[in-house]
């Protein structure tokens, strides 16, 4: 069993390799132009949007991922950065660290894993500095000649390194972002279809704004309400060889996330929290390429205009620049309004607290069907002891035979205002 998902994971690295490294348009022609309104409305059933480093859309932590990943207006946390940097900016604590770690895919294959360290800094004025280090790793692949001969090995891998900093502009209203440096290495220079390859690259921000309102009521109970709103990855497009120009170049995953939550405070020891988010691409949706068929019907493959270029059937063309791409994401599905609704993700999630040392979660995620159907619930729980706090999750797919399946996150957390306090009780004491 082991050597079968070892075979499969070289071959689902060298697949994706070929897919990187070929033109652009190679990726945009999996959707045909039907030659009746009913076969057309058949084709338009799936339309996935792919892009260029979409580790950076994995959830990193197991609160969120305990959540549905849900996390945009959640509380402020050491991993903020990730789902909202101005959330920061309500930091209680004056520093923090966690590391967190997933084994990634382990349905499939079973040497990938995202890790992740992150961490704050409350300065002595109104703002907020942080810090991530994000790492994904692929699992080995063998690299072979012609005649099946082994070459070399190589693990393909791909980081990002965050720096953010957040402030309240006032005591409810706070905006934050981040700087990130990305760096994807999945071939480590070696030749993939007669193409040279390299690492692609690319520096990419965050702009994020969070609104919180303490002093709510629901009947008698104390409550906390909060609408948070981040766009990540605004950044350059990414590009795994020279070969094509620009027109080669993948968007990375440039991302909206909107989203609310309500805490209310139970009595003296028990709360609970709702949140709900909901995320869109900010990134062209592939179009549908006019084909060429015979008398008998059978499929010719794309038609091109005179100057070489494919034919938009459907849509809009893809080879537009990072601004364009970002506005026309909103009216570009070959579907029309409908397909753009069915772009959008939604998760919703629940949190209990008990006295502040024990936590419960759960959630949900739905992604549409023609979009990549990743349909799953999530269970969680959290404990904190003294300086220390343990989170994990565990994901539970709505399918049977789902690569997420059995999918577990772990997180680490380190209060060092919890482990002063202790060490000034101690010096009391003494």
């Amino acid at each position: 069993m082991m050597k079968d998902f070892k075979a499969y994971n070289k071959s689902f690295c060298l697949i994706f390799l070929a897919f990187i490294t070929s033109y652009n348009i190679q990726a945009q022609t999996t959707y045909k132009a039907p030659s009746t309104n009913s076969q057309r409305a058949n084709e338009l059933q799936l339309n996935t949007i792919t892009t260029a480093v979409p580790f950076l859309l994995i959830t990193p932590d197991s609160r969120a991922g305990g959540m549905g990943d849900a996390g945009v207006a959640s509380s402020t946390d050491i991993n903020s950065i990730h789902w909202n940097p101005s959330k920061l900016g309500f930091a209680e604590k004056k520093l923090g660290i966690g590391v967190s770690y997933t084994p990634w895919l382990r349905a499939l294959v079973p040497d990938i894993n995202l890790a992740y360290l992150s961490g704050y800094y409350k300065t002595k004025k109104r703002g907020t500095i942080g810090a991530s280090l994000r790492y994904f790793s692929l699992g080995d692949i063998t690299f072979t000649d012609a005649n099946g001969n082994t070459i070399g090995q190589f693990r393909p891998n791909e980081f990002a390194i965050d720096i953010a900093y957040a402030t309240k502009l006032s005591k409810e209203f706070a905006v934050g972002g981040a700087v990130r440096y990305i760096n994807s290495n999945l071939t480590g220079g070696a030749l993939v279809e007669g193409a040279q390859t390299k690492a692609g690259r690319s520096v990419a921000v965050d702009i994020s704004a969070l609104y919180k309102k303490e002093k709510l009521k629901l009947g008698d109970k104390k409550a906390i309400g909060a609408i948070g709103l981040a766009i990540t990855n605004i950044g350059a497009k990414m590009s795994y060889s020279d070969r094509g120009g620009k027109d080669n170049a993948d968007f990375i995953p440039i991302n909206m996330r909107l989203g609310g939550s309500l805490t209310v405070q139970l009595d003296e020891y028990n709360s609970i929290a709702i949140l709900a988010d909901v995320n869109k691409l900010l990134v062209p949706t592939p179009p549908i390429y006019k084909h060429n068929y015979d008398s008998t019907g059978k499929d010719q493959g794309i038609a091109y205009d005179a100057d070489n270029n494919p034919i938009i059937e459907k849509g809009k063309d893809p080879n537009r620049g990072v601004a364009e791409g970002i506005f026309g994401s909103f009216s570009d599905a070959p579907g029309g309004s409908k397909e753009e609704l069915r772009e959008l993700n939604y998760s919703i999630g629940l949190e209990y607290w008990y006295n502040h040392l024990f936590a419960v979660r759960a959630g949900y995620f739905y992604e549409h069907p023609t979009k990549g159907n990743r349909q799953f619930f999530t269970l969680g729980a959290g404990v904190k002891y003294n300086v220390f706090g343990l989170d994990f999750a565990y994901l539970i797919p709505t399918q049977q035979r789902n690569p997420l399946e059995n999918t577990l996150r772990f997180t680490l957390t380190f209060d060092f205002d919890a482990f002063k306090a202790q060490n000034d009780e101690t010096k009391a004491a003494e």
